[in-house]
This record gives C-alpha cells, structure tokens and sequence, in this order.
C-alpha cells in the first residue's frame, strides 16, 4: 500500500512537470522568433558586457550600458539618415514643392473654396455622410487600428528581446552553474557540451554582427564608385547612407538587402525613364553589383567564414541558406544553432550512446577544448561574477 501510495504521488509530479513543461514549449513555439533573436543580441553584447562589468561594478547598470552600446550605431545611422531627409525636405519647401496651387490635378477654385471658412458653412453635411462614406471611414478606422496593433505587437516583441536578452547578461552565468549543479554528473558531460555550444554560439552571433559591419563597408564603397561614373542627374542618393542600411538589412533574412537597394533600382529607373531613357544602363549596373557585390557574395561566401569559427564552413552554408526558408525570418539564427546543438552532440556524446559505453566527453575528441581559451573564459567569467 505505501509503494502504491508513493507511486501515485511521484506520477502525479510528474504529470504536473510534463504539463508544465508542455505550456513552456508552447509559449516557446509560439514567439520563437523573439526568443532566438533576444539569444541573439545576448551574443552580440556579450564581449562589451564582460569588458564593461571589470569597471562597472552593478551588474545590472553593465547590462544596460552594453545594450546601448549595441543600439548606438542604429541610432546614429537613424539620426544621420533623418538629417538626410530632413535636408531634403527643406530643398523641397524652399522650391515651394509644398504649395497645393501648383500641384497637377488641383481645380484652383476648389482650393480656394476650402480654405474659405464661409463656404465651408455653407456646405451641407448631409450630401456627404451618405452610407458607403460612413463604411469608407470605418474601413479606414479599421485600418488604421490594425496598423496601431501591428506597431505595438512589434514593440512588445521588441521589450521582450531586449528584456531577455539583459537577465541573460545578468545572470546568464549564475544560471549556467545552477543548471550544471544541478543536472550534470561527475564526468563533467553536460559541462562540457554547453562549454563548446557556448563558445560556438559567440563566434556565430557576435560573426552576424561582423558580416553587417564588413557589408555596410562593401556597399558603401561599391556605391561611391559607382556614382563617380553616374551619368548627370541619375547618382544614386546619399550613397553612403544606401550602402550603410544594405548592411543594416543583411541580418534580416532571404530578403535582407533587397529591401534597401530594390527600391533605389526602381527609383532610379523611374527617374531615368523620365529623363534620359539612355542613361537607364546605370540601373542595369547598380542592380548587378548590388545583388552580387553587395548581396550575394558577403552572404554566401564571407558571412560563413566570419561566423564558422570550428564549423565546417559548408554545413554553415547550408544552415544559413536553408534555415529562413524551413524556419522564416528567424532561420537565419535559428538554424546555426541547430547547427552546432546537433554537431557537438554528435561529436561528444552519441558514439559512446551508440557502442553503449560510459559518455567521458574528453575520449571522442581531446583536442577540441583549448586550455587557453577556457582560461580566458574563465577569467572573464570571474569578471562578470554579480556582486553578492
């Protein structure tokens, strides 16, 4: 009777614990996306974090000042590209681009009747607020609430990444030791496996970050000398700006780039049609070097080898090509952890799974794992120690 009795109580802990664990994998299914991307800019800030916390000495002002860090660059680009527009707009209302009465299609007499305020009395509301002008305002209500909706989902998605990614800076360290505490064995496995994951997930995240960097620098050099040989009237505008977002939008995955320079080709085009049909051979140009120069090539070709670290540079290939068209927007991190996930489980634990044997981590491979670098790590990890 008793062993019945502590059955039924350990299966109902473990059906509390399946089911808990069930509700974790669903919430984790439905924003993975956040959760790879916050996993993603914990990588990026990390070496500023670790940097950082040997002078700063609360963990949590570190954290924040490291994520700033990140974010400095996009608001300066941010801030550079709106004094573009800003400098822009100026030419514009000073060439009096702004006056309504030069605009094509505008009845002059009309024009003046709005800004009438006596005539606007004298029009009679009942000849507008007819039934199809009512369900045209609320399909415009509608949207315009759908689009609010969208802008603050994006938001909350974005307070989350941020959010996770800062308690990971944190307490990332205090949460590996308890897990390892926790769940690992005297053979020091599991130890061993999320050392290696972990150091292969620096080298690929924080590779993310360097492939941007070295992309910006390609486009906006591409794009510089492209404009030396523009013909007049058809440059590209603000080139370093255009070539700065290129690299920008290569960590958004399959389109990336496209979203900057596809629509600076049909601009171009238009702008061209308009003016000099002949000079249209420019548009050719700049979409050809745009695609391979600045698109292809860094994406295919560098961003593998910036971000391989120890992995095969293929298998990192394939990861990155196939992972947002398996997984969406967030394959291209998704994947790469995959990647590694499977490859140091494959390398480090499933020959002794398969011959039966007991799993000694340093038996498949000894010289994985270098003793300088784990120094470093540990040193580093000594640094970022929250104080008690």
């Amino acid at each position: 009777m008793p062993s019945f009795g502590l059955a039924r109580f350990r299966i109902g802990w473990w059906s509390l614990g399946l089911a808990l664990g069930a509700a974790l994998a669903y919430v984790v299914y439905r924003f993975v996306g956040t959760f790879v991307f916050g996993v993603f800019i914990y990588y990026a800030t990390r070496p500023i974090y670790r940097r950082l916390r040997r002078v700063i000495r609360p963990a949590s002002l570190a954290a924040a000042v490291s994520l700033f860090a990140l974010a400095l660059p996009a608001l300066a680009l941010v801030a550079y590209a709106l004094s573009i527009a800003l400098g822009e707009l100026l030419q514009y209302v000073n060439g009096g681009m702004l006056d309504p009465s030069r605009w094509p299609l505008v009845d002059q007499e009309l024009l003046d009747s709005i800004a009438d305020p006596a005539a606007l009395l004298r029009l009679d509301p009942e000849r507008y607020l007819t039934a199809e002008g009512v369900r045209s305002l609320l399909s415009s209500l509608g949207s315009a609430v759908d689009t609010v909706a969208f802008l603050g989902i994006g938001a909350v998605h974005l307070f989350v990444m941020l959010a996770l990614a800062f308690y990971l800076l944190r307490d990332g360290d205090r949460l590996s030791r308890w897990t390892v505490r926790k769940f690992g064995d005297e053979r020091g496995v599991l130890e061993t496996y999320s050392r290696a994951v972990d150091r292969d997930f620096k080298t690929i995240f924080f590779g993310n970050i360097l492939n941007a960097v070295l992309t910006g620098s390609i486009g906006v050099l591409a794009y510089s000398i492209l404009n030396v040989y523009a013909p007049p009237g058809l440059a590209i505008p603000a080139a370093p700006l255009v070539g700065l977002f290129a690299g920008v939008a290569s960590l958004i995955p399959i389109v990336g780039m496209k979203l900057v320079y596809v629509p600076v080709a049909l601009y171009l085009a238009v702008l061209g049609a308009l003016n000099d049909p002949a000079a249209l051979w420019f548009v050719v140009v700049f979409a050809a070097v745009s695609f391979v120069v600045v698109d292809t090539i860094p994406d295919l070709v560098l961003r593998p080898y910036v971000s391989g670290g120890r992995l095969h540079v293929g298998s990192l290939m394939i990861a990155y090509t196939f992972g947002p068209l398996l997984f969406g927007w967030y394959g291209i991190f998704l994947a790469p952890m995959l990647l590694v996930l499977i490859v140091h489980f494959v390398r480090l634990v499933l020959p002794e799974l398969l011959n039966g044997e007991p799993i000694r981590p340093y038996a498949v491979d000894p010289g994985s794992l270098d003793p300088a670098e784990d120094r470093v790590d540990a040193d580093e990890r000594a640094g970022a120690e929250p104080e008690s």
